[in-house]
């Protein structure tokens, strides 16, 4: 009788091909995206809540974290795109759709 041995690889999760996984990329990656923004422009000097206040309170700040939070959805897409990977790269556009709506209605209610 023939033994079978499974691969086990550490990031199987992320090469699956289902639009859940898409969605769930998509809402984690500019979450990711902007608190390495944080870290990189305003951490020594911004507490997270006062950077916060700060992007609602000044509206070119708004849209340049939006953009810059989007851009690692943008970075993904690409990927999964690349890769062959067209369900899940579709509910990560479909979540860069709705952030960058979300962003939008912010923008002209703030």
């Amino acid at each position: 009788m023939a033994t079978v041995t499974i691969k086990k690889t550490p990031f199987r999760f992320f090469r699956q091909d289902h639009t859940g996984l898409g969605l769930f990329l998509g809402f984690l990656a500019p979450v990711l995206g902007f608190t390495v923004c944080y870290f990189i422009k305003m951490y020594p000097m911004f507490s997270f809540k006062e950077f916060l206040s700060l992007v609602l309170a000044q509206r070119n700040l708004l849209t340049s974290m939006t953009s810059l939070s989007l851009l690692a959805n943008a970075v993904l897409f690409t990927l999964y795109v690349n890769s062959g990977k067209d369900n899940t790269a579709k509910g990560i556009f479909l979540t860069t759709c709705l952030y960058g709506i979300a962003a939008l209605l912010l923008k002209i209610i703030l």
